[in-house]
């Protein structure tokens, strides 16, 4: 049931981070605070499809 999902900044739109997460038992969309790089800072960063 894990899947691989990517994240991607929601400032930017860079896809930066590939990671796993089971869709059971997290069937919505993952939100982690991550650091981007072009910005040089922690944002928000969103799964996308």
């Amino acid at each position: 049931m894990r899947v691989k999902i990517t994240l991607a900044c929601t400032e930017t739109g860079d896809r930066n981070y590939i990671t796993t997460k089971n869709k059971r038992t997290h069937p919505e969309r993952l939100e982690l605070m991550k650091y981007c790089p072009r910005l040089k800072r922690r944002t928000l960063h969103r799964e996308t499809r």
